[in-house]
């Protein structure tokens, strides 16, 4: 599985590159903290999700801690999409937050 580190996203987006970033956690972690212009779409619902998603674009995928992401980014990859896993998920981001 493809993985990229916290550090490695926050100094692409400090770059002013566009990122595809999915937060899979719950609505309620989402609102304590989270990434800036992030999609969240919950784990249990990435199935149903696949229509929303454009198989041409790059996903990085977030969470808690690394570990639902990382199920999602398997998932994904096994639908054909282009996906990585931010290692660490927002307990290691010390990038903003909203």
């Amino acid at each position: 599985m493809k993985e990229i580190s916290t550090t490695e996203v926050e100094a692409l987006l400090k770059e002013g590159k566009t990122l595809n970033l999915i937060d899979v956690r719950e609505a309620d972690e989402v609102l304590e903290r989270s990434i800036p212009g992030i999609i969240h779409i919950p784990l249990g619902l990435i199935p149903n999700s696949l229509h929303e998603l454009d198989q041409e674009k790059e996903y990085i995928m977030v969470c808690r801690s690394g570990a639902r992401s990382g199920r999602a980014t398997q998932f994904l990859k096994s639908q054909g999409f282009k996906v990585t896993n931010m290692n660490g998920g927002m307990l290691a981001w010390k990038g903003e937050v909203k």
